[in-house]
């Protein structure tokens, strides 16, 4: 795939898992690839790339005769994406205090302001869009490809969950949280940035 197939792709998975996060795309719901490639607003190629991933992340499900479903969420879902984050996360969050470059914690402090602002306006789209942006930079960051591979799908769901039940309270107390882990990362400490973690975790685990 060329860069600019990849970045097409890309865009279709960012625009298709937004309206899946945002309930617009509601879970159990079935769809036609003709409608996603009509909301995404890209071409049918990078559409089907944006598909797949999505299904190997868990939230569309091919249905033989049927279809696309939006997975559902189970009851027992915050509960269990949560209790893996836990474990993974913050060994994440301390890897890329350590190894960022200058550039990935430059943008992670836009990402903050960003954040920031989306509290301010009480805008919990834009914020959820922030988190999404803030999980990339710590991919991309990150040293280790398999526990950056496992933790994708995991924040995807998770933003979805938080989304069924958040508030703007909800959002401001998440701001606090992200800012901590970022100016630990800034600052380069690792355990900082792993503590800082791990309090943001626990409190989306509430």
């Amino acid at each position: 795939m060329t860069e600019a197939a990849a970045s097409q792709a890309h865009l279709a998975y960012l625009a298709l898992e937004g309206l899946i996060v945002t309930l617009k795309l509601k879970p159990g719901s079935l769809v036609t690839e003709r409608q996603l490639i009509e909301l995404a607003g890209h071409g049918r190629t990078p559409v089907r790339e944006a598909i797949q991933k999505l299904e190997w992340q868990g939230l569309i499900a091919v249905r033989p005769r049927a279809g696309l479903q939006i997975t559902d969420i189970r009851p027992e879902d915050h509960a269990e994406v949560m209790a893996t984050r836990r474990q993974l996360e913050p060994l994440a969050a301390d890897l890329v205090a350590r190894h960022a470059g200058e550039a990935h914690r430059e943008q992670l402090v836009a990402c903050a302001q960003t954040m920031t602002a989306c509290s301010i306006r009480s805008d919990l789209e834009g914020f959820l869009a922030a988190d999404k942006l803030f999980d990339e930079i710590l991919e991309e960051a990150c040293p280790n490809r398999f526990l950056t591979g496992a933790l994708a799908p995991l924040q995807t769901h998770a933003r979805r969950l938080w989304f069924a039940r958040a508030d703007n309270r909800h959002m401001d107390r998440s701001v606090d949280l992200h800012v901590k882990v970022i100016r630990a990362i800034r600052n380069g400490d690792g355990p900082a940035a792993s503590a800082a973690m791990s309090d943001l975790l626990d409190a989306l685990s509430g």
